[in-house]
């Protein structure tokens, strides 16, 4: 439920600002949005290769707006020179760390592709630390952009800090570009989800007789196209939903933040329990400063998750009624536990053609 979830998230961030460059009317944003689930699951259902190489094209045309977007926060003369100091405080820290790692949100994601990579005990630690590196940086820059620019105050009272800074240096225009950047950028990211989320939903319906369809790899197309289908229904259902309570973004932050800091603290938490539970298990993956590391992000965790639950609203009650559903279905599932001595962690569950290892 998180990746449909975020599906749906994003495509809402394209629909609200391509519906800037194009209005459709009331629901613009949810068309745009259900447009955008449709044909990126049609892309990714050809292949894995469509979906790298539109995936690659679009990481290309984000990260070169970004770039545009800071150099001419940087280099640009401003109309007008805004206040430099703000008074604006917040007492939900919070509900705004949650959007803060909204932003940064996905980093994980490519660890969902390993059994599709070639030597990925070296190639995974290095693309998930070179990305969250250089996503760092482009966000860091475009902020010292926005104040040089705006200023703490104008930002703090913007509804739309990029588009307002374009439009100090560029005009209209500035603006219109921006909106065409961020809805690349949240193509990119829905591309990015959509690719390898499916890849979870096939495994899972391998593991999950009761899901034996998901677990089906096609063998012409080279991929879990029966996973991608279902994840994109219920990403269009999630669409109908935020559609339907005017609050299409903000409905779905509230439906997966609660869900997805409860699954990443379980995550951290297993760790702790696999390294009690079978020590002699070699690991593919090394843990730095163990069992510092993932006491932190557990810690971390568990304090967004408090957060989410205490500062949203009727979607976080949807989101956490789905997972109820969802662990009602695997307790009458009744599939046995796998003891951990039987368990190949070096296995590759999914059988790609040689052609599509990327």
């Amino acid at each position: 439920m998180i990746p449909t979830g975020s599906i749906a998230l994003l495509a809402f961030i394209f629909g609200d600002y391509a519906s800037q460059i194009l209005p459709l009317g009331a629901m613009s944003p949810a068309l745009f949005a259900a447009g955008a689930v449709v044909v990126l699951t049609a892309i990714n259902a050809i292949g894995l290769r469509s979906g790298k190489r539109t995936q690659n094209l679009l990481t290309a045309l984000q990260t070169t707006g970004v770039v545009a977007i800071v150099l001419a926060g940087l280099l640009l003369e401003p109309s007008t020179v805004p206040a430099a100091t703000a008074t604006t405080t917040t007492q939900h820290w919070g509900l705004v760390l949650i959007f803060v790692m909204l932003a940064y949100g996905g980093w994980n994601e490519a660890a969902y592709v390993s059994a599709e990579v070639v030597a990925e005990r070296r190639t995974l630690p290095r693309a998930l630390v070179g990305s969250i590196v250089v996503v760092t940086l482009l966000y860091l820059l475009m902020n010292l952009a926005y104040l040089r620019v705006q200023g703490v105050e104008a930002m703090a009272s913007s509804d739309a800090v990029a588009a307002d800074m374009m439009r100090r240096v560029l005009g209209d225009r500035g603006a219109q570009a921006i909106s065409a950047v961020v809805a690349v950028a949240a193509l990119t990211s829905a591309n990015a989800t959509m690719l390898m989320s499916a890849r979870t939903g096939y495994a899972f319906g391998r593991d999950t007789p009761m899901f034996a369809l998901l677990g089906r790899w096609h063998a012409t197309l080279h991929g879990p196209v029966n996973a991608l289908l279902v994840q994109s229904a219920i990403a269009l259902a999630l669409v109908g939903l935020g559609a339907w309570t005017r609050r299409g973004f903000e409905t779905m932050v509230e439906y997966t933040a609660p869900v997805f800091w409860l699954f990443f603290l379980l995550t951290g938490l297993a760790l702790f329990r696999l390294r009690r539970r079978a020590p002699a298990v070699a690991s593919p993956f090394r843990v730095p400063l163990y069992p510092l590391t993932p006491l932190l992000f557990c810690a971390m965790c568990g304090y967004l998750l408090y957060a989410s639950l205490r500062h949203t609203g009727i979607g976080a009650l949807l989101g956490v009624a789905v997972l109820a559903v969802g662990g009602v279905v695997l307790l009458l599932d009744g599939r046995r536990a796998v003891p951990p001595s039987a368990v190949d962690i070096h296995s590759d569950p999914m059988p790609p053609s040689p052609g599509d290892r990327t």
